[in-house]
């Protein structure tokens, strides 16, 4: 399991990351429930961002790729007449609060070579 504020790698019953103190849900949780897990949350991501970060943001809430969530915000817009999707856009940018963490990094793999 990895720490969601700094992606440092801590065991699956830790309450708090070691590296950043960040809690890991489970500190609120009654003593057996493992299940908890904090709710979602849609934000702009300001790290993976074209534009203001909204398909960004929308692609990752609903753990699409970008590139598809993208697309279909193109042609949402072309289908509705540019303007109102233009203004959609615009407003779920001023809407949408800003996520301005740094890019969480992806877990290592590593590679076992023969000697």
């Amino acid at each position: 399991m990895f720490c969601t504020n700094c992606g440092h790698e801590i065991t699956s019953d830790a309450r708090f990351c070691a590296q950043c103190g960040q809690g890991t849900g489970f500190e609120t949780a009654p003593a057996g429930d493992r299940g908890y897990y904090a709710p979602r949350r849609l934000y702009r991501l300001t790290y993976d961002k074209q534009i203001g970060g909204v398909c960004a943001g929308i692609a990752k809430y609903l753990d699409l790729d970008v590139t598809l969530i993208r697309v279909l915000v193109v042609a949402a817009a072309i289908c509705t007449g540019v303007l109102p999707g233009v203004l959609a856009y615009f407003l779920a940018m001023i809407i949408m609060p800003k996520d301005s963490g740094v890019m969480r990094p992806a877990p290592m793999t590593t590679t076992v070579t023969n000697v």
